[in-house]
């Protein structure tokens, strides 16, 4: 016979992966991730963009040379003019008109911005309205975090609540719980790495919101559809219901998470990396540490996390003793397995005693009829032969 797929041996439950029974490591994991994460929060912070912290920006012609040329010629009349301040970030940027660069910098007065301008005009040996510059106050990007939050707050309560009418509500507190992990983790790597936060970091983020929803979303209907009356039987617990349906939504969920990664992979390292489009970096780069770090929450933490609430609940906690006591009895000699023999679970300590057997062997069965012997000739309960019959004689 061939052998069967990984996937389709995970449906069946046959390569069980426990990882509900492990859910105690991916809690201690978790935790400790969330504690590095908030401490870099308080102790590094982010590196804002100009649109949060406020700066000016310069776009300069990529006929001028390289990046890093331009970089340092920036640089220079920044030293001169500009108070000792340097370029903050630099990326090359196409548009209709032509390639250009757009170097970005802390905040500059407008006299600062115009002296500057200038020495970096000398300097590329270009005219000064060849290079544009533009100021962005902090105040704009206040707006946007506030609209932000306020969003990401409307989209928390309107998807509890469809989880509520859709599932339960401790389905929906797993699956808000896994989500706001999600976030936190994904900040945290920006913070620690350094990546800049810009407004398209912020779309990211927000976008990410409904893949992170979609596995659990995916998960918890099949959670729901295995554990459907299983009070009703002795057989499996809700953890171990729980991870089987993990179990046969896993290659669903990383075909589903590898699938939605390459595309975005492609817009990060071939869009931003290898071809310069510097305004899809900020956008990618959240994208896919979002969905890879969501992947790993909807698996790891949701399921999980709903388990731990059901065996709160009276009635599922009941269950689960139920189903332990009769594994131990199993485990005894005291019950028979399902589909096995009664006998056979009292033929090794309990011997029959043979008299008793072949008293029980001669009883009736419950509900049968006297088993009497009937007279010879008789038929249905008369009496037979003719001697009983009026004027009869024996055949001869």
């Amino acid at each position: 016979m061939a052998k069967t797929g990984l996937a389709s041996r995970l449906y069946r439950g046959e390569a069980d992966v426990n990882i509900v029974g492990r859910r105690k490591v991916w809690f201690g994991v978790a935790g400790l991730l969330v504690l590095v994460a908030l401490s870099s929060f308080v102790f590094r912070g982010f590196s804002l963009g100009i649109e949060f912290a406020g700066g000016n920006s310069f776009q300069v012609p990529a006929s001028v040379g390289t990046l890093d040329d331009a970089e340092q010629k920036v640089n220079a009349a920044l030293l001169a003019k500009g108070g000792g301040i340097e370029v903050v970030t630099a990326q090359k940027v196409g548009s209709t008109s032509g390639e250009y660069y757009e170097l970005r910098t802390p905040q500059l007065s407008a006299e600062q911005a115009n002296a500057v301008k200038g020495e970096m005009a000398q300097s590329f040996g270009i005219q000064p309205d060849q290079i544009s510059g533009s100021q962005v106050s902090e105040a704009w990007g206040s707006q946007v975090t506030d609209r932000a939050l306020l969003g990401l707050l409307i989209f928390i309560a309107v998807v509890a609540i469809y989880l509520v009418l859709r599932f339960e509500l401790r389905m929906a507190i797993a699956a808000i719980a896994s989500l706001l992990t999600n976030l936190l983790l994904t900040a945290g790597i920006y913070s620690l790495v350094g990546f800049e936060v810009t407004p398209s970091t912020i779309i990211g983020f927000l976008t990410i919101l409904g893949f992170a929803l979609y596995d659990v979303v995916v998960v918890f209907d099949k959670v729901q559809e295995n554990t459907r009356g299983i009070t009703a039987n002795n057989n499996q617990t809700y953890g171990e219901a729980a991870n089987l349906a993990l179990n046969q939504s896993l290659m669903r969920s990383l075909n589903t998470s590898v699938v939605a990664l390459l595309p975005v992979g492609g817009l990060l390292f071939i869009g931003a990396g290898l071809l310069g489009a510097g305004t899809l970096k900020d956008l990618g780069l959240v994208l896919f540490v979002g969905m890879a770090v969501a992947f790993l929450t909807s698996i790891l933490l949701a399921t999980p996390a709903l388990v731990l609430l059901k065996n709160q609940d009276p009635r599922i906690s009941a269950h689960n003793k139920r189903v332990l006591a009769r594994r131990g009895a199993i485990a005894r000699g005291e019950v028979a397995p399902k589909g096995a023999p009664r006998a056979a679970v009292a033929a090794a300590d309990d011997p029959i005693d043979p008299e008793a057997a072949a008293l029980a062997g001669a009883a009736p069965k419950v509900g049968a009829r006297p088993a009497a012997k009937r007279s010879s000739g008789a038929r249905g309960g008369r009496p037979g032969g003719g001697a009983n019959r009026p004027g009869g004689a024996k055949r001869r």
